[in-house]
């Protein structure tokens, strides 16, 4: 019987993403030492802001406050931060929605985090941002593109 998945309704499903989310990186090969050793992440502080960025991302009430960009720059130094950990983080995020919740949300969130880690691989590797290359653009990215450029 095919069972549908909620879609993420508030602060509650933000935290179950997030705490399965991250279960997933710190066990995944290619992520979880860069959190863990290189990092060297505190979780207890970490997952709170996380809640809080993600549901600031989805329902403006978050009350996120800090900066990722700065935070991963950080890291450059002290391990690869490539395209590659990028779209792995990414895979492994969005595989984590997929396996939790399905809907507009759910789908909004998974853009979100590609937008994001575009945003930041860019700043933090001096790299042009591959959003601005029209090839890259999904359909999504594309319809929200041309109305931003009509209403400017």
């Amino acid at each position: 019987m095919f069972e549908s998945k909620p879609d993420i309704q508030g602060r509650a499903e933000i935290e179950t993403l997030v705490n399965t989310f991250y279960d997933r990186v710190r066990g995944d090969e290619v992520l979880g030492h860069i959190f863990d050793k290189v990092a060297q992440t505190n979780w207890n502080t970490h997952l709170p802001k996380m809640y809080a960025f993600w549901e600031t991302v989805l329902f403006r009430t978050g009350g996120f406050t800090g900066n990722p960009i700065a935070a991963h720059a950080k890291l450059v130094p002290l391990t690869d931060m490539g395209r590659d950990k990028f779209d792995h983080w990414l895979k492994l995020f969005r595989t984590t929605v997929d396996d939790l919740f399905a809907g507009e949300r759910a789908e909004h969130i998974k853009n979100c985090a590609a937008d994001m880690a575009n945003v930041i691989y860019s700043k933090i590797n001096a790299v042009p941002d591959p959003r601005f290359d029209p090839a890259n653009l999904t359909p999504e990215q594309r319809e929200r593109y041309s109305r931003y450029k009509a209403a400017s």
